[in-house]
């Protein structure tokens, strides 16, 4: 398919990559916490799942972040999987009209979840701060032994990352 970068799907996803499961992702969070505790620091922490996160991919942002890592011919043809799709609703015997699809990924493909990290790939994250994705899933740490500061930057971060 083509050579992408290292480091265009960031070091902290762990969904759909060879030697980065589940489990590596969640010791890798346990031992944060732990490292916490056991320094006798506060860790604040926040869980985020994004809901019905393939069907909210916009192609157009996706083609221009695949324009940006493949070459031509390799944009080309993933632009030509992403456009011309078009859905209809049929209610008994009736049928709406053809709408274009402007968003969204086929669940089940084997192409679809490389699409949807790169997608996700530039999540804001803090160098004072860990970031955990999984997918779809993300959790954001901070540690430190002042909880109000702690917790004012988790709250930097997910300020960051909502916009």
């Amino acid at each position: 398919m083509g050579r992408i970068e290292k480091g265009t799907i960031p070091d902290h996803q762990f969904g759909f990559r060879q030697k980065h499961a589940t489990v590596e992702q969640v010791h890798r969070i346990t031992t944060v916490i732990h490292n916490t505790l056991e320094s006798h620091e506060y860790c604040t922490a926040t869980i985020l799942d994004t809901s019905q996160a393939f069907d909210k991919v916009w192609h157009e942002g996706l083609q221009y972040k695949i324009k940006t890592i493949f070459s031509d011919s390799i944009y080309k043809i993933l632009k030509s999987y992403l456009e011309n799709r078009y859905f209809l609703i049929k209610y008994r015997e009736e049928y709406t009209s053809l709408y274009p699809v402007l968003s969204g990924l086929l669940q089940g493909s084997v192409l679809d979840p490389l699409l949807y990290l790169l997608y996700t790939d530039d999540l804001p994250t803090m160098a004072d701060s860990t970031t955990a994705t999984f997918t779809d899933d993300t959790a954001i740490l901070t540690t430190l032994e002042d909880p109000a500061i702690a917790t004012h930057r988790l709250q930097t971060n997910l300020n960051k990352i909502q916009l």
